[in-house]
């Protein structure tokens, strides 16, 4: 599947502007540019839309770990915010550190432009069959 329509498959997530740039098994990276409309106070990137990029990349990495006629939904997730980011864009790549028959664990690294840990989430997909 290519990458336009893997995203295109997460609505809400296109809708965001996220951009995927890779997806593989091994893992999935993607970007999101920082807006006005994307902050909450102080012109920081609201976490809400930090976690979108997170679970997008992470169900996306998920997903192409499943069994063949699978399918996946998000479980659990949970994000530490380490800083805020107040322009340019933020760069994610989410990898599988467990895939099982009933749950994928997925850990998601969002830097900012200059390389600096922004937030990272860990998140657990089931599998259903």
């Amino acid at each position: 599947m290519e990458l336009h329509q893997l995203l295109a498959t997460m609505p809400f997530s296109e809708g965001l502007g996220i951009v995927l740039r890779r997806a593989e098994p091994d893992g999935v990276e993607g970007t999101l540019a920082w807006s006005a409309e994307r902050c909450t106070s102080g012109d920081a990137m609201h976490g809400g839309a930090i976690m979108t990029l997170a679970d997008s990349l992470g169900g996306i990495c998920a997903f192409l770990n499943l069994p063949e006629g699978a399918g996946t939904s998000t479980i659990e997730s949970k994000t530490n915010f380490v800083r805020g980011v107040r322009e340019g864009e933020v760069r994610a790549r989410a990898e599988p550190i467990h895939v099982g028959g009933r749950t994928i664990v997925v850990q998601t690294r969002v830097h900012d432009d200059r390389g600096r840990l922004v937030a990272l989430t860990t998140q657990t997909q089931a599998v259903l069959r």
